[in-house]
């Protein structure tokens, strides 16, 4: 099986990299991507949002519970957030959502329509989940000692 073309990488690195600096002030790099088994080691959250269209699969952002606190925080304005609650999440839900959203936009600028779906998200230790036939690709986007992965595992349907 060939792996996933770079080009379908790209919007989502860039789509990311864009919502956290706009909606964070979070300014981030990319480390260097891989191939990844959908397992997470630790106090992880993950969000997970479906892709259909002319690319199908899953895009699941993950971090540690401490990296979603900071992202909280951030888009609120520098509230402290020292717990994973209901609006913390709400707002890390809503941050994947938006560089969803602004992939798929950033897709549709070179003729490739996508629908997304709503978020979901997963809390736990030592997470694995089932990502149908797609390869997985981490790319890991690092800030302030912290690091939210985006997992790509999407092919052409």
């Amino acid at each position: 099986m060939a792996g996933i073309n770079v080009e379908y990488i790209n919007p989502f690195i860039s789509a990311a990299q864009t919502v956290l600096k706009d909606f964070s002030q979070i300014e981030s790099s990319m480390g260097k991507p891989y191939l990844k088994q959908a397992t997470y080691e630790g106090d992880i959250l993950a969000v997970i949002i479906g892709i259909t269209g002319v690319l199908r699969g899953q895009v699941i952002l993950t971090m540690e519970t401490e990296t979603a606190c900071y992202i909280a925080s951030k888009m609120m304005m520098g509230m402290p957030v020292p717990e994973l609650n209901d609006m913390a999440k709400s707002a890390v839900s809503e941050m994947s959502n938006m560089i969803l959203g602004n992939a798929a936009t950033i897709f549709s600028t070179k003729n490739i329509a996508l629908d997304i779906t709503p978020p979901t998200i997963t809390l736990g230790n030592n997470l694995s989940f089932s990502v149908s036939d797609s390869k997985t690709i981490c790319v890991p986007l690092t800030f302030n000692n912290y690091t939210l992965e985006i997992n790509i595992a999407i092919k052409e349907a």
